[in-house]
């Protein structure tokens, strides 16, 4: 039995426990995770998630082992709460919607006037009674909004991009996910300075991963505790709903759309998809994207992988296979980003 159909019949039996358990009874540890947003001119999306689990915690300088994987293996076992109404407000605009089978809720807010730059607040709140619950339950949502004088955006991947997981080699990645904390992770060199320099101070950065949102506490305390630039994190479920999982191609898509007017680069790793993707996306949005700089990860780099893909590039769009964060940072250079 592989590893994800393992995970997959652990956590739905879970699930049933819970449901059996809770049927009718009222949520003692309710929260609604608000996993933020962004938007523009094409409107704004934000996402988050209801849960009956208690605040994740973040790690503390000295701690041992034990209490990084206690943290780490709390943040997977969720208690997710369905068909909870709720209402999001941002920038004088509300939109209704309830949870999904997985706690899940995703809504779109048209733009208005009030957006402000480059961080709107808003909040997400309890918008009706939920097994015995009527408190308003009001969470803050923010909102990266770009400013006007924003020259271009950075959507960048991060397992392997930003931070070193070892996504090719399964157990090493999961070792690492549950015995190492945002402290004791370690970003690649140069990777934080660069970003920092291709934002200066204005250009918004996307981060866009296959991680799961499980992690999301996780990645912004590693993000912050390594310098790198604040920006949203759009991630996706880890065995997807009834609806799918959400693809890759479809968030860096929805970023486009959002901000039809600013151009981007493209940050990735050779390690899985991003080639390919990136590729389609230049494909289908080529006046959007600047240039894609792919770091090179793969334990076998003569596999051909990447190479078929750049066969068929489209030259007027820049494509670079990065050794390491100077080469990205050269290559920006000579395109006048940095």
């Amino acid at each position: 039995m592989g590893m994800g159909r393992w995970i997959t019949n652990v956590e739905a039996a879970l699930e049933k426990a819970h449901l059996r358990s809770a049927r009718g009874s009222t949520p003692t540890r309710f929260r609604i995770d608000s996993y933020g947003g962004h938007g523009g001119p094409g409107g704004v999306v934000v996402r988050g998630r209801v849960l009956d689990n208690t605040l994740p915690t973040t790690a503390a300088e000295g701690e041992g082992v034990g209490a990084t994987v206690r943290r780490s293996v709390r943040s997977f076992l969720t208690r997710e709460l369905a068909g909870v109404p709720l209402r999001v407000e941002l920038a004088g605009a509300h939109v209704d919607t309830v949870s999904d089978e997985e706690g899940y809720f995703r809504v779109r807010l048209p733009a208005t006037d009030d957006l402000e730059s480059p961080w709107t607040a808003g909040t997400v709140a309890l918008a009706g009674d939920y097994r015995g619950l009527t408190a308003p339950h009001t969470t803050p949502v923010l909102a990266r909004v770009p400013a006007g004088s924003a020259a271009f955006g950075i959507i960048s991947d991060l397992d392997d991009t930003v931070i070193r997981t070892g996504v090719q080699r399964v157990g090493q990645m999961v070792l690492h996910t549950l015995t190492r904390s945002e402290l004791t992770r370690s970003p690649f060199p140069g990777a934080a300075e660069l970003y920092r320099d291709l934002v200066a101070g204005v250009n918004p950065v996307f981060y866009v991963s296959s991680s799961p949102w499980n992690l999301h506490t996780f990645l912004t305390a590693f993000l912050e505790h390594h310098g790198f630039p604040r920006g949203p994190l759009l991630l996706r479920d880890l065995l997807g709903t009834a609806a799918g999982r959400e693809q890759k191609h479809g968030r860096i898509r929805e970023i486009l759309d959002l901000h039809p007017g600013l151009r981007f680069v493209l940050i990735g790793d050779s390690g899985e998809k991003d080639p390919e993707i990136y590729a389609d996306i230049v494909r289908t949005h080529p006046d959007q994207v600047i240039a894609v700089y792919i770091r090179e990860v793969r334990l076998d780099p003569d596999d051909g992988r990447v190479e078929d893909v750049v066969s068929t590039w489209a030259r007027d769009v820049p494509f670079v296979l990065a050794a390491d964060s100077q080469v990205v940072r050269r290559h920006a250079q000579s395109l006048g980003l940095l």
